[in-house]
């Protein structure tokens, strides 16, 4: 919303702004929230409890989020009336001008409220959960496996931005520049339902800083996420059905690049799936770590013949096709980001590349729900 500039102006700004609040409460089902807080408080009260420490795990965790859920919502109510009095005693005065301390209550309130309205579009069973993400560098060669190393820092830069935690588990460097392949889990309340919205072909068009005659070079990479849990009880991996390869880590050095055969690489041997991982301290670690991301990408394929089944059942369904690449990133002749399922566009390519793209997973969040 755009700042208001005298009092009448920001009046209506907290008109709109108390609208978009009650709205708030009710799709977050603010009252569901206070009932089950009271439910999961009693449970946590009980003693036995801990007797089992998964359920127990469960528990704490959703009385968590929802102690967050609330206090969201009411301290933006405080701030709300902390506004509307300001601005009261603002009239008061006579002043026509603006209170920077009201202007910077205002988009609090604004921005507040837009992630909670983005946050409502997220009602896929996995979308809270923490994610995998798998960057791979596609057609164009030197310029692709730099694009690829481009777009792992772009989602990084915007995980930070969220305030998520990242973990880089497994980097392919390319042959000259760049990465062929990357795999890093973003761990943050919806970052998979957010990170959902990015799978698919990104195309770079730029002049290439490999070619001598500074011509301009087209590449591509895909991005992949899943959602990543700690422990996936419904997946089960039988020991027998892995390969186990060790080898020591590859990376440009440092004290966390171990000097041993430490970096694993398990292939699962009924899919064909392969998971690497080096980054962690040792090869145990690893190897658990590994066997979670396997777990998480067989649940994955699990989900993905499942929904398959049910579209069978249900009948053939038109293909909707957008093209092999969901956005595309133009540095030459001119300046554009431009996402072709939703249409959403911006010149400032620098903000994107240093993570600046929630506005397009919001389009694209948007776009499926109308889909």
């Amino acid at each position: 919303m755009a700042r208001p500039e005298n009092p009448v102006e920001a009046a209506s700004m907290l008109d709109s702004l108390s609208v978009r609040l009650d709205e708030a409460d009710v799709y977050m089902g603010l009252d569901k929230l206070q009932a089950r807080y009271t439910e999961l408080n009693d449970e946590v009260s009980d003693v036995r409890l801990w007797d089992n420490q998964e359920h127990a795990k469960a528990v704490t965790s959703e009385l968590a989020a929802i102690e967050n859920d609330i206090g969201l919502l009411r301290n933006l109510r405080g701030t709300l009336e902390d506004a509307e009095t300001l601005l009261a005693l603002i009239r008061e005065t006579g002043d026509g001008n603006m209170d920077p301390e009201l202007l910077e209550l205002l988009d609090s309130i604004d921005n507040k409220l837009r992630d909670l309205e983005i946050r409502s579009l997220l009602s896929g069973e996995y979308d809270s959960q923490d994610a995998v993400v798998e960057v791979h560098a596609g057609a164009g060669g030197t310029d692709a496996q730099d694009w690829c190393e481009m777009l792992m820092r772009m989602y990084l830069r915007w995980a930070e931005r969220q305030g998520f935690d990242t973990e880089i588990d497994e980097v392919v460097e390319g042959q000259e520049a760049g990465l062929l392949s990357a795999t890093f889990i973003v761990k943050g309340r919806y970052a998979y339902g957010m990170l959902s919205a990015e799978k698919g072909v990104h195309r770079l068009v730029r002049i290439s800083p490999f070619d001598s005659q500074h011509r301009r070079h087209t590449s591509f990479a895909s991005v992949d996420a899943i959602p990543f849990m700690e422990d996936l009880p419904e997946v089960e991996i039988d020991e027998k059905d892995l390969r186990v390869d060790t080898y020591r880590s590859a990376g440009a050095g440092g004290q966390h690049v171990n000097k041993t055969d430490s970096a694993v690489r398990l292939t699962h041997l009924p899919t064909g799936l392969v998971v690497t991982c080096q980054n962690q301290r040792s090869q145990h670690q690893n190897k658990a770590r590994a066997l979670q991301i396997l777990a998480a990408r067989l649940a994955e394929v699990y989900r993905e013949e499942r929904r398959k089944e049910l579209d069978e059942l249900g009948g053939p369904k038109e293909e909707v096709a957008w093209g092999n690449q969901i956005r595309s990133y133009t540095l030459a002749p001119f300046q554009l980001v431009k996402d072709h399922r939703t249409q959403e566009e911006t010149g400032n390519v620098a903000a994107v590349l240093d993570g600046d793209i929630s506005n397009f997973m919001e389009a694209e969040l948007r776009r499926r729900r109308l889909s």
